[in-house]
């Protein structure tokens, strides 16, 4: 994955909030937009805007998608070929919405392991990208971030404007929850994954 995008109406503030959840240092950019980092690595742009999240694949002809995804040339920043994520860096994406598996592996030479089914991991090179989940909600794309504990992310979360959508759950990807920003942008938080994907890293 070359980066993950999010647009806000205040950009500050929801910056800021995931900075205390995530421990980010935020660093203020040009045109109102605010970054992300940890470490040396970039883990979310938070930029004007309503749009909210936007997950940029990495690819050689950028061009826009659909669903809030996009591909863009440049270095690959997380995913199976980069380094493990380490907490407060995306570590996994998941397309949730109508089963669609034609568009997705056509347009980012992906391969479906199991198409037919309501979940499936997109694989690129045998190597597990992204995942896919039917279901009845507004399609769009979730970003996972790496979290060292998830009910006390939840917990977090909701003492600063948050709302916890789905607590802690155990899934084939490992402990997750599902939370919507301040601003109501939709992400997820995955505990301690030991590689992109959590346990698809090895599966």
């Amino acid at each position: 994955m070359r980066r993950v995008e999010l647009g806000a109406p205040d950009p500050e503030p929801i910056a800021d909030f995931y900075a205390h959840l995530l421990g980010w240092v935020v660093i203020p950019e040009p045109d109102g937009v605010f970054s992300g980092w940890v470490g040396d690595r970039l883990a979310l742009r938070v930029r004007p805007g309503e749009d909210g999240f936007r997950v940029v694949f990495a690819g050689g002809d950028p061009r826009e998608l659909r669903e809030g995804a996009a591909v863009d040339s440049g270095r690959v920043l997380h995913g199976p070929w980069a380094p493990e994520p380490r907490a407060g860096e995306p570590c996994w994406v998941e397309f949730m919405g109508a089963a669609d598996d034609a568009f997705w592996t056509g347009e980012l030479g992906w391969a479906a392991r199991t198409p037919d089914e309501p979940f499936t991991v997109y694989d690129s090179e045998s190597r597990a990208v992204a995942g896919r989940l039917v279901t009845d909600e507004r399609q769009r794309w979730v970003c996972y971030f790496a979290v060292p504990d998830v009910a006390k992310a939840c917990e977090a979360a909701a003492e600063m404007g948050g709302a916890v959508l789905t607590g802690p759950t155990e899934v084939p990807t490992g402990v997750v929850a599902s939370i919507a920003d301040p601003s109501g942008a939709v992400f997820a938080v995955l505990q301690d994954p030991a590689g992109w994907g959590g346990t698809w890293a090895s599966a």
